[in-house]
């Protein structure tokens, strides 16, 4: 399954990304994740659905107390390629 994450809130500049790479990979997803313009941060994400559901899960309540979701969007996205790892993009 894969899906296009979207993350509004206090999400950049507050180590959100290097935290999602970590929780993805403890999760065993592939994807990316990065910074938008806007202040949002996007994630694309390959897993299973039971991973998927346990990310997005998990992605709203940040371990980094300096960060703060404030709403997620995501949908299944089937044009996501399939990646082999999890990576930050910067």
């Amino acid at each position: 399954m894969k899906k296009y994450i979207n993350v509004t809130g206090r999400v950049q500049g507050v180590g959100f990304r290097y935290t999602t790479y970590q929780l993805a990979i403890e999760i065993g997803l592939t994807g990316t994740v990065k910074n938008e313009d806007d202040g949002s941060v996007t994630i694309e994400a390959v897993g299973t659905k039971e991973q998927l559901d346990q990310f997005l899960e998990k992605l709203k309540i940040p371990q980094n107390p300096f960060a703060k979701v404030s709403h997620i969007e995501q949908y299944e996205d089937p044009t996501i390629k399939d990646y082999t790892q999890f990576n930050v993009v910067y």
